[in-house]
């Protein structure tokens, strides 16, 4: 019933756009959400749509490398501060939609949307043998030496949301006290979010701290022995904003794409990669953000993310 329903949806967001032409949108995965986006658009419109997917860093190394010769229309991040940077260098066309009377106000701009949101947490290993944490701090116990991994903030969007939220609910001092403190009990951090995840999967190590949520609850309902936990001391949700650039010579069929992900077909294609939906109407598959106790950041903190970037390898390099 439901894959019945994409084609009848989409049709409806349409807005009369000519079949010719192609967009192009760069987006900091998961790839599976992507393709079956880029899918159901093209069998709704007959408009092709190119897709690079990277992690956030590389679409906006790639976006940097690009400046003078524009290829994106859209840009999907993990990030947004990406989004917020984009928006203040006038990188970013004003965005003309039907589909956000269901969106919260906290999850957009006159920019920039949510495709969706996922939020941070601890992954633990149930076959590790170890006790299973509970909250972010308790990773720093003698037992965990040498078992826990971290995204690199650098990397991973998601992971500097993280180290803002830290630094926003504990403290500067507390903050760098307890990464130092893992430094000395041997956490690695070994670059984006999959790398960090993939020693937990195989047993390697126990625990990942920071993880994004949606691919380790991915993961455990395809039968990973693994145990997502929200720390009820408080975590942080990373929406994925979606823009159109100013430089896309087909603005109207960006506008209508995003729109499109913002459909009742294309959030339940976000819902099925266990990332929460934009739309409060449609239903996920997992904690949504009411089940959460939430951190807000200090927004400072984004203006100062390469000091803290810095700060971090400083400690844990």
């Amino acid at each position: 019933m439901l894959k019945k329903s994409f084609t009848a949806l989409a049709l409806c967001v349409v807005s009369g756009l000519s079949l010719a032409g192609n967009l192009t949108v760069y987006s900091a995965g998961p790839n599976n959400l992507i393709t079956a986006l880029a899918q159901d658009y093209q069998a709704a419109t007959g408009i092709r749509v190119q897709v690079f997917q990277g992690t956030t860093g590389q679409v906006m190394s790639r976006l940097e490398a690009e400046r003078r010769n524009p290829i994106a229309d859209v840009v999907i991040s993990a990030s947004w501060d990406s989004a917020v940077d984009l928006k203040q260098q006038g990188l970013l066309a004003p965005l003309r939609l039907t589909n956000t009377a269901q969106v919260p106000d906290s999850l957009k701009d006159s920019h920039y949307i949510a495709q969706g949101v996922s939020a941070l947490s601890m992954v633990f290993n149930t076959q590790s043998g170890l006790p299973q944490p509970e909250d972010w701090l308790d990773v720093t116990a003698a037992v965990y030496r040498d078992q826990v991994t971290m995204p690199d903030p650098a990397q991973s969007g998601a992971a500097f949301e993280l180290l803002s939220a830290l630094l926003t609910a504990k403290g500067e001092d507390a903050t760098w006290d307890f990464f130092a403190t893992m430094k000395q009990n041997r956490m690695i951090v070994p670059g984006p979010n999959a790398r960090a995840l993939n020693p937990v999967l195989q047993g390697a190590k126990a625990v990942v701290f920071g993880a994004v949520d949606y691919i380790a609850l991915g993961h455990q309902a395809r039968g990973e022995s693994i145990e997502v936990i929200f720390p009820s001391s408080g975590t942080v949700i990373a929406p994925r904003p979606m823009m159109v650039l100013a430089s896309s010579r087909q603005q109207d069929r960006a506008m209508d794409f995003v729109d499109f992900v913002l459909s009742e077909a294309g959030q339940a294609r976000v819902a099925e990669v266990y990332l929460m939906p934009a739309r409060t109407d449609i239903e996920g598959l997992r904690p949504g953000m009411n089940d959460l106790n939430i951190i807000h950041i200090d927004e400072n903190l984004s203006q100062q993310r390469q000091d803290l970037i810095n700060r971090f390898r400083s400690i844990m390099d």
